[in-house]
């Protein structure tokens, strides 16, 4: 596999709390990776020290073919990272904040750039508005808009969809299915089942600090058996093998409450 991202016995302590525990992964170019895991499972960790913002306390990992500790600036070129909340400048126009980003980039043309990204994202119309009236979904998708001005081959996105509503996470979830069309690898942490479900090409899911289990979707629910419910049998979905891998029910209520709303959404 031609990896885009390779991780191998990644380990982070803070002082007795050890966060990474050996984590092992790769990522294939041009796909959607997702990091599946409870809060504070590491994800986050992870994350930072891809993007070298924190620096790991033992194993490798590399992104675009440069270590992320001997090669942090040719790491740092190869990555754009979108965290949990939107960094957008909401005093300025949509169209405004790419230009800005392009710009300080040092680009060629940054409102063609920025013309190109806001037709990308179906946001064309809003482009001369301000931040400030623009809905969740939209914030994050010119979020994320801006995260490609460079073109990165690679970009991590920290749990995307949190605190949005079901309609805005769909929005967000076409964006990153163009992410991988257009031939982008993404990397996803979240908590959210249902969002691994819809996205991922691949899912890991990350408990106590190591990868427990990994594969596509299909893989993970043959690691249950089928379920009989009034003779009709029941394929394990995600929720399942993650529950039944984890032991954790924390947070079910929630992302259960989530997914509904989303499928009620979509429906």
């Amino acid at each position: 596999m031609d990896a885009a991202i390779h991780i191998q016995g990644l380990t982070k302590s803070y002082k007795d709390l050890h966060v990474l525990k050996g984590v092992d992964f790769d990522v294939a170019r041009g796909s959607i990776f997702a990091l599946l895991g409870s809060n504070g499972a590491g994800k986050t960790t992870v994350i930072r020290i891809l993007s070298t913002l924190l620096k790991a306390d033992g194993g490798t990992a590399a992104v675009n073919g440069f270590d992320v500790a001997k090669q942090p600036q040719r790491a740092r070129e190869a990555i754009s990272l979108t965290g949990q909340f939107a960094a957008v400048d909401e005093v300025l126009s949509g169209r405004e904040n790419l230009v800005l980003i392009a710009q300080l980039r040092h680009l060629k043309n940054p409102g063609k750039i920025a013309d190109d990204l806001l037709a990308r994202f179906s946001l064309t119309e809003a482009g001369g508005r301000k931040v400030s009236t623009y809905s969740g979904g939209m914030r994050r998708r010119l979020d994320i808009a801006m995260s490609l001005i460079g073109n990165p081959p690679v970009i991590f996105l920290d749990e995307p969809t949190t605190g949005l509503d079901p309609a805005a996470r769909i929005e967000v979830w076409d964006a990153v299915k163009e992410l991988a069309r257009g031939g982008t690898t993404v990397l996803l942490t979240t908590q959210y089942l249902d969002e691994a479900e819809q996205l991922a090409d691949r899912i890991a899911i990350l408990h106590e600090g190591t990868i427990i289990v990994e594969g596509t979707l299909a893989e993970l629910k043959q690691l249950l058996p089928p379920a009989k419910v009034e003779y009709i049998e029941k394929q394990p979905s995600l929720e399942d093998v993650f529950f039944a891998l984890t032991g954790e029910r924390d947070g079910e209520t929630e992302e259960t409450a989530k997914a509904a709303e989303t499928r009620k959404a979509r429906s």
